[in-house]
């Protein structure tokens, strides 16, 4: 893959672009609600534009709205809508934090990423590997995106934290793809001083611990601490060339508590951008 020249910029620099595509997702839906409670959330009252460092983001960040999707399970169309929409933003040489919608939607995001930037590095914070060949039949299901974006080899290396769910066959995949798995135990194994090249992140909410961030469609205690994730944010080396926020469920969430982590994590995320540009 060749990296693209991205033409300069017009407005902000950081495109905020809402996904909401969650029928590929299992167990539970609602993550197409995500984009506008998290929105909500990042103009709320209750906080400011700046991040811990007292960068004033939102300022920085263009609100593109979001895609008009027709939401359908396993379509290749709603996924070639999601690339075709990163690489019009990419194209203008805005990064781009994309709200979920489940994690389905990063396999397309990706396939964008990876046009304009070669030995892309990607930093997955989940519960879940999302490694699965084929789970209900679905190639395109949240539990698959990062087989399909291997095997088209969207990324030079995947770094995942969090993981305490992996399964058997996941752990094979993990081996078949070279994938570096660190659980929520090891966390404190993570040198982010190792990564190289351009670095994209997937934050998966339901990586963090449910105790902080309930609104999710699959529970699973022994997760990360809010301030864990944050501190992951600040150790990424530039260029930070994009991310996704994915897997919020505001149907789950108890008084937007999840929705206000979302949040937070958008602004400390495009504040790390801008500090790596």
């Amino acid at each position: 893959m060749v990296s693209a020249r991205p033409t300069r910029s017009v407005g902000p620099p950081i495109a905020v672009l809402g996904i909401p595509w969650d029928a590929n997702s299992s167990h539970r839906f609602g993550c197409a609600a995500a984009p506008g409670a998290i929105r909500a959330a990042l103009h709320s009252g209750s906080g400011n534009d700046a991040t811990e460092h007292g960068v004033h983001v939102v300022p920085e960040l263009r609100d593109v709205g979001d895609l008009d999707l027709a939401n359908e399970r396993a379509s290749t169309a709603d996924a070639d809508a999601i690339t075709a929409a990163l690489d019009e933003q990419l194209a203008t040489g805005r990064r781009v934090i994309s709200l979920g919608g489940d994690h389905a939607i990063t396999y397309p995001i990706l396939r964008a990423v990876a046009r304009h930037h070669s030995d892309l590095t990607v930093v997955h914070i989940d519960a879940h590997p999302d490694l699965y060949d084929d789970f209900d039949d679905n190639p395109l299901s949240h539990a698959s995106p990062f087989a399909r974006a291997l095997e088209d080899g969207c990324m030079a290396r995947l770094v995942q934290l969090g993981i305490r769910t992996a399964t058997q066959h996941s752990f094979e995949q993990a081996e078949r793809f070279g994938v570096e798995m660190i659980g929520a135990r090891d966390l404190a194994s993570f040198d982010a001083s190792t990564l190289r090249g351009p670095i994209y992140l997937t934050v998966d909410l339901d990586g963090l611990d449910p105790a902080v961030a309930p609104g999710v469609s699959h529970h699973e205690p022994g997760g990360l601490t809010v301030r864990e994730v944050l501190d992951v944010i600040d150790t990424l080396p530039g260029p930070f060339v994009g991310a996704d926020i994915v897997e919020y469920n505001p149907s789950r969430d108890v008084v937007e508590m999840t929705a206000m982590v979302a949040a937070k994590l958008l602004k400390e995320i495009a504040g790390r951008m801008l500090s790596t540009a």
